[in-house]
């Protein structure tokens, strides 16, 4: 059965990440960049100062909605995102990309990340201007709603807006068991028995409990618990990471050459065919660049949009740090610590450890910490891998709310749990290909979506800089919605 499984969801995966998903991914990055001027470098300090910078200077974005409140705030909905997407592909999918696609790879998650700020900004300016309110008074909002209401309100395009809304949450139910619970799970069970020596069994039975008691508690629950912990671990992380930049940075001319190089096929990686280097580079870097940053799929605008801010492009901005904070600081860092530990051949790209994974990364550390270094890892992926579960719940809840009601997610949360003990058991391989796939499915209608949409994302990046930074007296575009933007108006 899982060797059938496996062939099916192969041939799948080739489909799905073939050239022209790439392009269009990709393609999606540039044309907003585009559209927006640029807006990733062009406002770079406004962007900053509306989200990182204000997390110390501004209450507003750290301030706790109300107990009759259901929205959570803006930091809340970035540590629940980032708790998502900060997870195994900073450190398996690092690892994975080098050891594939050599040390070009990651020139290429660079690319992903630099036009995929303004393709995560787009989608939350989007979730923003699009999400209703449903039964229990939470916003509701992402690709689904903007797809349905959104592309669906164009002439003649009601019926495949409908259809792609409905594909985009089939596609994301079962993402959420594949990148959001199954993969992660395997990481952190094969890692806790490498470096602990506790059985798989034992590791997916007490994370089943833990995440159940706070999936079960819905949104606010998993803010509060993404809020104390991804500042803390992100933190840690990069300052283990840190240490090791400092301890090697006479070598980082050498590593930088050799990541510019082989992304362009100035060698060749593995010893093989500069053409195969050149491909496998590219490929590897974007698949392991999406599935890090998760810029295209969709899925952390679903958080994003629960947020108490008022202004879609506020929220757009925390999008944009999103994945800078995600690609450009953690998996940098993480590739940089592998490529100066001496474990891969700079020359040719070749890894010459045998480890493979996390067991790769955690060999990089111990070259700096001892042993450890190891231990070090696999703590960092228990908490990397865990919140991304959490976070991942919530996505799969809003598209399982979609298609079946809010009171039917109950159900959705109780295969969830389940679903983390058959991670811990499962095939690793297995897993991280299933994710590939789930990723790219999702991906499409998305950026279809964001594609049919983006004069609409132009006009109200156009609107906000004039009114914000211009003084302009314009009227702001706040939601599709006339009560909803009624509303917000009165609170600006």
């Amino acid at each position: 059965m899982v060797e059938m499984i496996t062939k099916v969801n192969g041939a799948v995966n080739g489909f799905v990440w073939g050239i022209p998903m790439l392009v269009l991914l990709v393609g999606t990055g540039i044309l907003m960049t585009c559209l927006t001027k640029f807006f990733q470098i062009s406002h770079l300090g406004h962007w900053f100062k509306n989200t990182i910078g204000g997390v110390f200077s501004d209450k507003n974005i750290t301030k706790h909605t109300g107990t009759g409140d259901r929205s959570i705030s803006q930091f809340q909905s970035l540590c629940t995102a980032l708790a998502a997407t900060i997870g195994t592909g900073n450190i398996v999918g690092v690892a994975s990309a080098l050891i594939s696609g050599g040390p070009g790879a990651i020139f290429w998650m660079w690319i992903v990340a630099f036009f995929g700020m303004m393709t995560n900004y787009s989608e939350n300016v989007l979730g923003i201007y699009y999400r209703r309110k449903n039964s229990k008074g939470e916003w509701s909002g992402g690709a689904m709603y903007y797809l349905r209401d959104g592309l669906g309100s164009k002439n003649g395009c009601k019926t495949i807006g409908a259809v792609l809304a409905v594909l985009f949450s089939c596609f994301c139910l079962l993402a959420s068991f594949g990148i959001g619970n199954m993969s992660q799970i395997n990481s952190i069970a094969g890692n806790m028995k490498s470096a602990f020596g506790v059985p798989n069994i034992v590791t997916g039975v007490v994370l089943m409990v833990i995440a159940g008691l706070v999936i079960v508690g819905g949104l606010k629950r998993i803010a509060s618990v993404a809020e104390k912990i991804v500042p803390f671990m992100a933190i840690v992380y990069v300052l283990g990471a840190l240490v090791i930049f400092f301890a090697n940075i006479g070598k980082a001319g050498e590593i930088f050459g050799a990541i510019f190089k082989g992304a362009f096929g100035l060698r060749a990686v593995g010893g093989g065919m500069v053409g195969a280097g050149v491909k496998m580079a590219l490929t590897w870097g974007m698949k392991r660049g999406v599935f890090s940053n998760e810029a295209g799929l969709g899925s952390s605008v679903m958080v994003h949009s629960n947020s108490n801010v008022k202004e879609p492009v506020r929220q757009g901005m925390w999008g944009i740090f999103e994945v800078f904070a995600d690609t450009i600081v953690v998996c940098t860092l993480t590739a940089f610590a592998v490529l100066s530990s001496g474990l891969v051949n700079l020359e040719t790209g070749e890894v010459i450890s045998e480890a493979e994974g996390s067991a790769l990364v955690g060999e990089a550390f111990a070259q700096v910490f001892g042993s450890i270094g190891p231990m070090f890892i696999a703590i960092a992926i228990l908490l990397f891998a865990f919140t991304t579960v959490l976070g991942w719940s919530h996505y799969g809840t809003k598209a399982f709310e979609y298609l079946f009601g809010t009171k039917a997610t109950i159900i959705y949360r109780a295969i969830f749990v389940v679903f983390i003990l058959v991670g811990a058991t499962m095939n690793l391989g297995l897993a991280w290909d299933l994710s590939d796939t789930f990723n790219g499915l999702m991906a499409i209608p998305n950026l279809i979506g964001v594609l049919a949409l983006s004069p609409l994302v132009y006009k109200i990046t156009k609107n906000y800089i004039a009114r914000v930074l211009r003084g302009s007296k314009e009227k702001p575009m706040l939601s599709a919605f006339p009560d909803i933007q009624e509303e917000a108006e009165k609170d600006l």
